[in-house]
């Protein structure tokens, strides 16, 4: 029994068998018990209470959530008539849950696909930091031979997911491009900003006009359906779905008759035409030249598309209606002329214009000699000699206190994005950006719209309309108010401040003499060859150099050194319907702008007096058919009825 134990010991170094103490031994078997306690509780754990857990994921892995686009909202023309619509198309997804060797695949789906290699790199290290379950897209509006690439290898490629989106349809040639604006994919920079909380790498989103300012009311809400797949990934039924809701429609203010007679007439050049409701505000043309198609932002925007845009030197992504702040030449003495007259200063002025007038040492001239002119000759005749008199008279800060009154220097608060406010100088302007005082020979040149003076085509519109309006202005806007929830609209407002809705005193009498004299520019004035028969037609011509006389002396001449060409007009000449801006960069003088400013007017008054003819003939009593016989029946001879315009 002794030697038998003996044996069991372990052997020391010396060949002697050696104790185990009784303490190591229990220790050891205390261990041993707790280790096996703990992978109990643990089994325990996840085969009971973690069974729900595993049960979910083990859901997951063979349930596939897949997204259901909402279609963008569509837009509309005031009176209806589609702008902007979408179209079905097929975009390809990249599901990294699905993913083994990506590496291995990489060559082989960029082939399909007809994409470089490098642009599936750089596409997945900007969603490098997107939860893994989202899906990244690869390629937008696939071809069909592309999406046959993609049925024919789910096998090998389960990675690949094709899915139904709603592409924007936007006019041809670019046409209200800058107004209507374009979407696009999200980007890194917008998905820092507060305004994109909510929204996820690879959104498409406004990205200008319309389609920026209003893309919450027109992006709607994603759906989603959940679908059974097996392991290759391949769709094997049905669970459920939660139906998109498309975005909202909008009925812009523009009138696409109006708007397209504004197109034709910039075609070919560079400048901008909007025209405005001055009784609402309402925008009904706006077009800027050149322009951009923005169908080829809605997809994958081309490289070659983007350099020809940004190597243009016309800027074509410019929206010169809200955005060219350019000195507004003599359009600007319709301004000068409230300010004269609010004063009790042009009233009786008397100046002999005999090609120019000296002031503080410096001659300046005028372009025609006019004689003695007063303010009703003035304005229709454009001469400079009689603002240049008047400017001195009234000086730089009262000058501006007018013009900003008009709202000048200041944002109209359109609803687009990215409008300019222009500049009107004063004394603290100059002391507050130059830090130098205002020089009195320095009023002469604004007299005239130049000097520091600048002021967008959509400024020029509504203060030239709130002028013919008795002095009320109103915001512009290119969107009915009543199509937008009222809590949005506050939003838009806020967004997009300006001067707004606004009235400034105006004498009648003064108010007659500026319109009068605007009606006798049309007639035997500047703009005297753009004259509408039977329509009572106001306007100013205005033309603005681009440089001095000296720089154009030194600079040789060329076609960017043309004085640009605007003008303003009206119809009718007090309380207008319709006022049109023309701003033609490099136009020359401002009566060409005024037979393009002319070409609208008379698109908007034969369309009305058109549809006012059509209502006065439906409405007028049908006469009694004669009878043809004593028993004749009631109607027996029918009367034709002309159908409105379309």
């Amino acid at each position: 029994m002794e030697l038998a134990s003996y044996s069991d010991r372990p052997i020391g170094p010396n060949g002697r068998a050696e104790k185990l103490p009784a303490g190591k031994l229990h220790s050891a078997q205390y261990l041993i018990a707790i280790v096996l306690v703990i992978l109990a509780v643990g089994l325990w754990r996840l085969e009971v209470l973690g069974a729900d857990n595993f049960r979910a994921l083990a859901e997951a892995n063979r349930i596939r959530k897949i997204p259901v686009l909402a279609p963008r909202g569509r837009l509309f023309d005031r009176e209806g008539r589609l702008l902007v619509d979408n179209y079905p198309s097929v975009s390809c997804y990249l599901l990294r849950e699905q993913i083994k060797d990506l590496d291995a695949d990489l060559p082989f789906i960029a082939k399909g696909l007809h994409i470089p290699v490098e642009q599936i790199h750089a596409t997945l290290r900007r969603f490098q930091t997107a939860p893994k379950y989202q899906p990244i897209p690869l390629k937008q509006d696939i071809t069909p031979d592309e999406q046959a690439f993609i049925e024919a290898h789910r096998n090998e490629l389960p990675e690949l997911e094709t899915l139904d989106e709603q592409r924007r349809l936007y006019p041809r040639d670019g046409f209200a491009a800058h107004m209507i604006g374009y979407v696009g994919e999200i980007s890194e920079e917008d998905l820092n900003k507060s305004k994109y909380a909510f929204y996820q790498p690879g959104d498409v989103v406004g990205k200008s006009g319309v389609e920026a300012t209003y893309d919450a009311l027109l992006r709607g809400e994603d759906g989603s359906r959940d679908v059974i797949v097996n392991s290759h990934g391949k769709e094997i039924g049905h669970l459920g779905q939660t139906l998109a809701k498309p975005g909202q429609d909008l009925k812009l203010t523009i009138d696409l008759d109006v708007q397209m007679a504004a197109e034709k007439a910039l075609e070919g050049k560079v400048g901008a035409i909007v025209a405005i409701d001055p009784h609402t505000g309402e925008i009904l043309a706006l077009a800027s030249r050149p322009t951009f198609d923005p169908n080829q932002f809605s997809v994958r925007l081309s490289k070659s598309y983007w350099n020809e845009i940004l190597t243009n030197p016309d800027h074509p992504l410019l929206n010169k209606a809200t955005q060219a702040q350019l000195a507004p030449g003599s359009t600007f003495k319709i301004i000068m002329s409230v300010a004269g007259l609010q004063e009790n200063e042009a009233q009786t002025m008397r100046v002999m214009c005999s090609g120019g007038a000296s002031f503080y040492g410096h001659f300046f001239a005028c372009d025609k000699r006019h004689g003695m002119v007063d303010i009703n000759t003035a304005i229709p005749w454009s001469c400079d000699t009689f603002y240049y008199t008047l400017a001195n008279k009234l000086g730089i800060d009262t000058i501006a206190r007018y013009a900003t009154s008009l709202g000048f220097a200041q944002r109209t608060g359109i609803d687009l994005p990215d409008e300019v406010a222009g500049t009107m100088p004063s004394t603290a302007w100059k002391m507050r950006n130059f830090h130098e005082k205002w020089y009195a020979g320095e009023v002469i040149s604004v007299g005239i719209g130049q000097g520091a003076v600048t002021a967008t085509p959509l400024q020029l519109a509504r203060a030239l309309g709130g002028i013919a309006s008795g002095g009320v202005l109103h915001r512009p806007h290119v969107v009915f108010p009543d199509e937008v929830p009222a809590q949005e609209l506050t939003a838009i407002h806020e967004t997009f401040p300006g001067s707004g809705d606004a009235t400034i005193p105006l004498a009648p009498e003064n108010w007659q003499i500026i319109t009068d004299a605007m009606a006798a520019a049309t007639t035997t004035g500047t703009a005297a060859a753009s004259h509408l028969e039977g329509i009572d037609f106001a306007g100013k011509t205005g033309t603005a150099q681009v440089m001095s006389h000296d720089a154009l002396a030194r600079s040789g001449g060329g076609h960017r050194t043309v004085p640009n060409a605007w003008f303003v007009g009206m119809a009718p000449r007090r309380n207008p319907d319709i006022v049109v801006a023309v701003l033609w960069e490099n136009g020359d003088w401002g009566a060409n702008s005024a037979k393009l400013g002319a070409q609208v007017i008379d698109a908007f008054v034969n369309k009305q007096r058109k549809r006012e003819n059509n209502v006065r003939i439906a409405e007028a009593p049908k006469p009694i058919a004669p009878s043809l016989s004593p028993t004749a029946s009631p109607g027996t001879a029918a009367t034709a009825v002309i159908p409105p315009a379309q």
